[in-house]
């Protein structure tokens, strides 16, 4: 169960139309939860992230050039995400 408080329907439409700019699937509903296991994958921005490590964990990409992007799981709900491609 998340710590965080649950989004409102304002802010969970802001995030969804922030998403929606950026041409990312937003997650289905504001209580979704991302991936716990080493090893995951999510799409955010037209591009795969990657859980690596479960302590401390962060989610490993690349960006349109090919460099290494690191995100936090704060930045993955922020930006939109999903389990399939878009």
């Amino acid at each position: 169960m998340s710590t965080e408080p649950a989004l409102s329907s304002q802010a969970f439409a802001a995030q969804s139309a922030e998403a929606a700019a950026a041409g990312v699937e937003p997650t289905r509903s504001p209580s979704a939860e991302l991936p716990t296991a080493p090893c995951s994958v999510v799409w955010s921005g037209g591009h795969s992230y990657v859980r690596e490590g479960s302590i401390g964990a962060r989610w490993a990409g690349v960006d349109d050039r090919g460099r290494a992007r690191f995100l936090t799981d704060a930045d993955l709900r922020r930006r939109g995400w999903s389990h399939r491609q878009a």
